[in-house]
Order: C-alpha cells, then structure tokens, then sequence
C-alpha cells in the first residue's frame, strides 16, 4: 500500500500565531524552525512514498521549499488539521492507499509511531483511521489528575473496545479509577496521540460531516470519525524511552529544547 505523509501547518493559530516558524534548538546548539523538525520526523518513517506540507500561508511555504520539502497550498477555511489533509488529498490528485496526518506542532514523534500505525491499518481492514494510544504509568496519571484538578488540559485520554476499536477520546481522565498507582506502574488509562492514518475515502468524506455536540464540547478532530459511525482503530505503541511532546504554546519551546538536549537530538 503506498503511503502518502500530509504535515498540516497553519500560520493563524489562535494560541500560538506563526508557530510553524519558530526556532527550535537542538542538543548541539543547531536551530532548526518547526516546520522544518516536522519535516525532518515524516521523513525518517519508513515505507512512505511522500511527503508534502499543507499550508494556507505563503510564509510557511516559503520556510518549507527553502529546505526542499514539497508544499500544497489549502484554504484558510480548514478547521483543523484533517479538514486540511483532506483538501491537500484532492489538490494533489494523490492515489495513496494510506494517508497520514503528522500534525506540524509534533517534531518528536517517533518514527515508530507512525509505522505502527500504517501496519494496524493493513492488519486491520475494517479500521477506517488509525491513531496510536501510550499505556499512562502512575507518574503520567497523576500528572494528567492534577492538571483537571487545577482546571488544566493536560493531554487527551481514549478508551477502546474488543479489538482496540475506539469508543471514546476525552480532555477528562477516562476511564474513571479510583486506585492509586507507583510512578512506574502501569494503568488502565491511556494518553492519545494526536496522529492519524486515514483511509483515503474515510479522508475525503470527513469535511462534508457538519461539526458534531461531541467534537465541539470536546474540540476534538476525531471525534467527527465516531459521531458518523467510522471505525476508529486505537494502536498501543511503546515509547521506547523516548520523550515527545506538541508545541502549542510559547511555554512548550524551552520544553522541546530541554527534551532534544536530553536525548541527544540535533
């Protein structure tokens, strides 16, 4: 199955304007823009045949040629990041058997991540989507309760069914547990990642669906998928050690530095 990459990058963000365009510093002191260390992460997974970046701004479009990075441009009218994949699917006549959306603000995701997903899809064929799920230890758990605690969204939480097909993603700690955990156990609760494999029809249908009561109390993208009856398939993947995170706000640049220096990434 060919494997086409969309990396969405939007200059407009509401919380971090011009965010694809930030400097971000590696461990040896080389300072690479975002859009350039997304682009850097797409291309490290194996078995793609492509990747573009989709964007609705001439700015970003320039960062991105100026590397060799070949760019789609979209509307301004994309609402999140798999509206404009799926504008960038149809501008570019692509023919993919498999489309995945490596969102710009992620230049830490492992490549593993995305290559997990492509299998499960090919595993899978009643999966429509793909989108990986780490198993939360207690550090991560408590982290995630203290931040709903303090009114904070601390990161996105799914729950799955028989055969990991998705039930439900949430801003809140799902499901419920009242046990408490050591920092190293493990939990029944798990930590969303915000990437996805898309099926290319599933892909193109998704901007004609009117924004659903779930997507909008939730502001979440795939949960469109699951108001319209689609297949979700969640992907347990292993961090191997690795650190990650999304910049979405100014706050998260000395965060993703801090990690980069870390682990020893330029």
């Amino acid at each position: 199955m060919s494997v086409l990459i969309v990396i969405p990058a939007r200059y407009a963000s509401t919380r971090y304007p011009a965010k694809p365009l930030v400097a971000l510093t590696g461990a040896s002191g080389q300072s690479k823009t975002l859009i350039r260390r997304s682009w850097d992460a797409a291309i490290a997974v194996k078995g793609v045949d492509r990747v573009v970046v989709a964007t609705d701004d001439a700015r970003i479009r320039d960062e991105a040629e100026s590397f060799g990075a070949e760019v789609v441009m979209t509307s301004e009218a994309c609402q999140n990041g798999t509206e404009r994949c799926a504008e960038a699917l149809e501008n570019l006549g692509s023919k993919a058997e498999i489309v995945v959306n490596l969102q710009g603000d992620a230049p830490l995701t492992p490549a593993w991540f995305i290559e997990d997903l492509v299998q499960g899809l090919r595993d899978n064929p009643w999966a429509e989507l793909a989108t990986p799920v780490l198993r939360c230890e207690g550090e991560t758990l408590a982290s995630l309760r203290e931040d709903r605690h303090h009114g904070r969204v601390g990161g996105t939480t799914a729950v799955f069914g028989a055969g990991n097909r998705a039930l439900y993603f949430s801003k809140e700690v799902i499901p419920y547990t009242s046990s408490s955990y050591l920092a190293h156990e493990p939990t029944p609760v798990f930590h969303h990642v915000g990437v996805y494999a898309y099926r290319p029809g599933t892909l193109s249908a998704y901007p004609s669906w009117p924004v659903g009561p779930l997507e909008r109390l939730e502001g979440l993208e795939q949960l469109r998928f699951l108001e319209n009856g689609r297949a979700v398939l969640c992907v347990e993947v292993e961090a191997r050690g690795r650190q990650f995170w999304e910049l979405n706000n100014p706050s998260d640049v000395a965060r993703i530095e801090g990690m980069m220096a870390e682990m020893g990434l330029d």
